[in-house]
């Protein structure tokens, strides 16, 4: 069953968390490291979102 909406409030922060599909591997050579944090750098700009903090883990990101 998905989660239920969180409560969004345009000046609160979030904490996101993405999982690869049933846990597995989504970064597995450098270079994956390196594209995912070019396009999270891209699309906060372009979205006017901002990054506090992020770790990256082998299958997820928090």
């Amino acid at each position: 069953m998905a989660r239920l909406p969180r409560l969004n409030l345009p000046t609160i922060p979030q904490h996101i968390v993405q999982r690869g599909n049933n846990r597995q591997v989504t970064f597995v050579a450098a270079d994956d490291y390196v594209v995912y944090l070019e396009k999270l750098k891209h699309y906060a700009k372009e979205y006017g979102v901002k990054v506090h903090a992020y770790v990256l883990m082998t299958n997820h990101v928090h």
